[in-house]
């Protein structure tokens, strides 16, 4: 799959801009802070319905308007799809495919398959678990779509019980609250046990993808892996101790923190529904004095590992870009696998990517994403692009581009 045009209009710095690409490799070069990453970060929303740099939709809008329009035409084999995506001020944002009646945005997920290395990439090593989570989650929604359904239902669930459990500890917790914390505990077990399952299954399908790309970018004198760290490992009981010690996670390589993920794993989503219930049951106590949920997905940990230390905290500067790269890399290659049974192969963007890397890391990363369908990269200038990543050029000025073949 390629993108064969995109259209923007009030988004971000543009008014309007229409724009061609062509399979294979194309550079926007052009100055800091002219535009560039806007074209790139409007291509990712229309694949996750999310921004790689800022989490709410007001700052997508051109300033003092009220909406933003996102157009693509993406390519297929011999078939066409066209995307519009309508992001709005103060309302549900909608969308259209193939020009048909408007849908729900989210329903445009899964069609546009985008894997973006940018420079905030960073954050997944050296940020908190939520970057970590996040870069999950999107991932699993972009495989499996029905997963945005999971997230929002888990979410609206853990709101309501966040709720509640405020108001307990804000002393006005009566049996009536408690009967119905009885029934969010079930509606959240449920909701948390399917996305913790899908959690558990995409992690081990990165596993190997991560280790391998981590193992191309560098000597391969280190072992690059992730370990999934669940708040069902550590429950607390009514005194707000660990529960057991023998299933709390330990560090790496400790046989106690793996051995209670792969336990994990080998439970159904009704075992890990029970699960949640005892481990709510045991934490409530604790949970209603902190009047905040304790136990659940949305406090769970991607710990990313080098050799028998944990990456966050211990990896050098350049072990830290090479384990986010591997990270994207392995998404990248994950999405292949689904490619050959009926998905799309992902388009490949680049946001000023280069400039951060030394000379030997930009090498080996153009190399192997050089023969991908379709990479976009963005750059200040020609110098920081690598030879391996030649193809056609486009220049962008103030306000839209000026295109040079």
């Amino acid at each position: 799959m390629y993108l064969e045009h995109l259209s923007l209009t009030d988004f971000r710095s543009y008014a309007q801009v229409d724009l061609r690409f062509d399979p294979g490799v194309t550079v926007l070069v052009g100055s800091n802070g002219i535009g560039k990453t806007n074209l790139m970060e409007a291509i990712g929303y229309l694949a996750t319905l999310s921004s790689h740099r800022v989490s709410a939709d007001g700052p997508l809008l051109r300033f003092g308007t009220d909406r933003a329009l996102i157009r693509a035409k993406l390519v297929r084999g011999d078939q066409s799809t066209i995307l519009e995506l309508e992001i709005n001020g103060g309302r549900a944002n909608r969308g259209r495919i193939n020009r048909s009646n408007p849908v729900r945005a989210r329903d445009l997920l899964g069609i546009c398959h985008t894997v973006l290395f940018a420079p905030e990439d960073l954050a997944l090593v050296k940020g908190d678990p939520s970057n970590r989570r996040r870069f999950l989650d999107e991932l699993l929604v972009s495989l499996i779509p029905r997963h945005a359904a999971t997230r929002s239902d888990y979410d609206r669930v853990l709101k309501q019980r966040n709720a509640l459990l405020k108001s307990a500890r804000a002393g006005k917790f009566t049996a009536g609250h408690e009967a119905t914390l009885d029934v969010w505990d079930q509606h959240m077990a449920r909701a948390g046990a399917e996305l913790l399952h899908a959690r558990l299954e995409l992690v081990e399908r990165l596993r190997p993808h991560l280790n391998n790309a981590y193992a191309q970018l560098t000597d391969g004198s280190k072992a690059a892996d992730a370990l999934y760290r669940s708040t069902l490992q550590n429950t607390m009981d009514d005194d707000g101790e660990p529960a057991s010690a023998s299933t709390a996670p330990s560090g790496p390589g400790h046989p106690n923190g793996e051995n209670a993920a792969e336990d994990l794993r080998l439970l159904s989503v009704d075992e890990l529904a029970e699960r949640y219930v005892q481990a709510f049951l045991a934490s409530r106590r604790k949970e209603r004095e902190r009047g905040i949920s304790l136990v659940g997905p949305h406090r769970d940990e991607l710990e990313l590992v080098l050799g028998q230390a944990p990456a966050k905290g211990y990896a050098s500067h350049g072990e830290t870009w090479s384990m986010c790269l591997s990270l994207r890399l392995a998404s990248y290659y994950v999405m292949l696998d689904d490619a050959r049974t009926g998905g799309s192969a992902p388009i490949l963007i680049l946001d000023d990517v280069f400039a951060e890397l030394d000379v030997q890391r930009r090498r080996k990363l153009a190399a192997i994403v050089a023969g991908a369908e379709q990479v976009l990269v963005t750059a200040a200038v020609d110098a920081d692009i690598p030879d391996e990543l030649s193809g056609r050029r486009v220049k962008v000025i103030p306000g839209g581009i000026d295109e040079q073949g």
